[in-house]
């Protein structure tokens, strides 16, 4: 038999083995990394990591970071209050979990408005006085309008997570948002309203089930979406442990009882059968053939370069999965042989959110992984075939131990096109605020500026008062909501008003958005991978960036699916887009400072020159 290193791993998988990262290396030493299989007609990517590009240098520690946030949430007109358990203590797990955020542009005037899930609590409300989720709309001047009620989304419950796509393809993205108790699909009608069509598209759920993350994906890349919903525990309050008979405490302080030890959810993919409704294939999938369980938070992307779409999820006390895709309708749990299922030193982690993207710029996605307090983030440097190394302490992000972290991001926060990250942290339990024995429930971020050498500086004290503030966070969303060219962050928390994190930049630099909109590829066009190419100087060798137009993702959250790429000082940029279809269109010498909305086929449907604030009537040139 030939042994590479995911045949090695597989085998010990199958045992009750546990081995350091430092053995596994050592008794790998010198295998094979398998080539990529070519597939149909759609061309591979390149799964060679290729060399760090050498262009501007590295900045250096303590240099200014030319970028500072604040919180504008209350002066934009974000007024509404998200509910989720008791403020002060918590006698089940469901009152911890907190809800999403979506940066959604509902209306498609390419101005983004933002969609917050609301929850709710144990003891309930008089009829009438329930919390619910809460559609806001951009007007284009800095605030936002409450448009709810008109829209038809004023629905109460355990809201927990929301991803964003045209699931039949009319042009409109649709909202879809999951639920301790029965998830929703809205259709967006294309006037400012919604219908619920969760029964019409047979997504009504026999049993109650604890969804969490969720995303919009074309796994069969038939160009239509599917839908990937996880799932945290089979919950059932009368049964639920109490903290206080099943003696569940925190470094000593009474707190409602975690996971282990209870039944772990089945995550759910539902096909999409083309027609407006959808099919339940999880188990004839795959789904369930996995090691891990308690699963919260979701992002896809095509992490082996083979031109289809893989599911990795965040799950919480146990190793984490990845449903590498098999090409044929299935999926197959690779996470263990990949390096992407538990701590360097083998051990589960308490995940929470997770994002993707090219950190070192080599041609292969990334994964960035929040924990739970008392361990580190996660950060995975992808190394081709499907195989990752843990670079956590590597990359500098295993300074930070103490907060507990939720949404997470890369993001290029001051558009040199190298993407930094943040992470949005609270405590899950509100019974430590006023003790000694752990940090504050209530927390700030932390971030980090990419040093364009495979290390991440962390900056969060220079960052402003947006990233020092402390909340009880959890879901968080990326995007320009005031169009100036730089990314906002908004921010769902526990028990609080929300928060919308602007970023006001000095930096001077360029960059482009793209919003792609497919024909044979899904309307969206999710799935679509992203080349940006610039030329910094006459001799230098031209810099690459890629990055994918994903539905859900960070924790519970969707981000804007307009693509935005810092680009320096460059002032043209040669864009390519692969389609999920397998079509490749490229646009060369694309001005910077535009956001260009694309056609499969090439074809230019709007050029938006942008960084600038619009009046609430004026319309958006084409």
């Amino acid at each position: 038999m030939t042994w590479s290193r995911r045949t090695f791993l597989t085998s010990l998988s199958r045992t009750a083995l546990v081995l350091t990262l430092d053995d596994v290396l050592s008794l790998a030493q010198g295998s094979q990394v398998p080539s990529t299989p070519q597939i149909g007609s759609r061309p591979t990517y390149d799964a060679k990591p290729r060399p760090a590009p050498k262009g501007p240098p590295s900045p250096v520690a303590g240099t200014p970071l030319g970028v500072s946030f604040l919180d504008v949430a209350r002066q934009s007109g974000l007024n509404a209050k998200t509910i989720y358990g008791g403020e002060h203590k918590n006698r089940y797990l469901l009152e911890t979990t907190g809800c999403g955020v979506a940066f959604f542009d509902y209306d498609h005037d390419d101005w983004l408005d933002i969609f917050l899930v609301n929850g709710s609590r144990i003891e309930g409300f008089p009829k009438g006085q329930e919390p619910f989720s809460h559609l806001f709309k951009n007007n284009r001047d800095g605030t936002f309008t409450d448009v709810t009620q008109k829209a038809g989304l004023g629905r109460s419950g355990w809201g927990q997570g929301c991803c964003v796509g045209d699931y039949n393809n009319d042009g409109w993205n649709d909202l879809f948002v999951s639920y301790y108790g029965q998830n929703i699909l809205y259709r967006n009608n294309g006037d400012g309203t919604f219908t619920d069509v969760t029964a019409k598209a047979g997504l009504t759920q026999p049993t109650t089930r604890w969804n969490t993350g969720c995303s919009f994906l074309d796994y069969d890349r038939d160009g239509h979406l599917d839908l990937f919903v996880a799932n945290y525990i089979d919950f059932d309050i009368k049964t639920a442990p109490l903290p206080e008979a099943a003696g569940c405490a925190y470094k000593g302080i009474q707190v409602a009882c975690g996971p282990p030890g209870l039944q772990g959810g089945k995550n759910i993919l539902y096909r999409n059968n083309g027609d407006g409704t959808f099919t339940d294939v999880s188990e004839k999938s795959g789904m369930w053939e996995t090691i891990g369980t308690y699963a919260l938070s979701v992002s896809v992307a095509d992490l082996d370069n083979d031109g289809w779409p893989d599911i990795y999820v965040a799950n919480d006390s146990t190793a984490s999965t990845f449903y590498q895709n098999q090409k044929n309708g299935t999926f197959k749990d690779v996470a263990i042989e990949s390096g992407i299922a538990y701590s360097p030193d083998g051990k589960p982690q308490a995940g929470m959110g997770v994002s993707i993207g090219d950190l070192n710029r080599d041609g292969l996605l990334d994964i960035v992984k929040t924990n739970f307090a008392g361990d580190t983030d996660s950060l995975y440097v992808n190394l081709g075939g499907g195989n990752f190394d843990d670079h956590t302490y590597l990359s500098g992000l295993g300074v930070n131990t103490r907060f507990l972290g939720w949404g997470v991001g890369f993001f290029d926060m001051d558009n040199d096109g190298w993407p930094d990250l943040l992470m949005s942290n609270g405590h899950v339990y509100p019974e430590v605020e006023g003790t000694n024995v752990d940090a504050p429930y209530a927390q700030h971020k932390y971030l980090y500026r990419n040093l364009r050498n495979g290390q991440f500086e962390e900056v969060t004290a220079e960052a402003g008062p947006g990233i020092n503030a402390t909340a009880a966070a959890r879901g968080t969303a990326f995007g320009d909501f005031d169009n100036d060219g730089d990314i906002d962050v908004a921010v769902n928390c526990v028990n609080s008003l929300p928060q919308l994190l602007r970023c006001d930049s000095t930096t001077g630099r360029n960059w482009i958005k793209i919003r792609t909109v497919g024909t044979k590829s899904n309307r969206t066009g999710i799935g679509a991978r992203i080349l940006i190419t610039t030329q910094h100087e006459p001799q230098a060798k031209p810099f690459v960036q890629i990055d994918e137009v994903r539905s859900g993702g960070s924790y519970f959250s969707q981000n804007d699916l307009r693509i935005h790429f810092g680009l320096d000082l460059a002032a043209k940029a040669d864009v390519e887009i692969h389609w999920p279809s397998g079509a490749i269109d490229k646009l060369p010498a694309l001005a910077a400072n535009n956001l260009y909305v694309i056609q499969e086929g090439g074809k230019l449907l709007k050029t938006l020159p942008m960084g600038r604030i619009e009046s609430k009537t004026t319309e958006p040139k084409s």
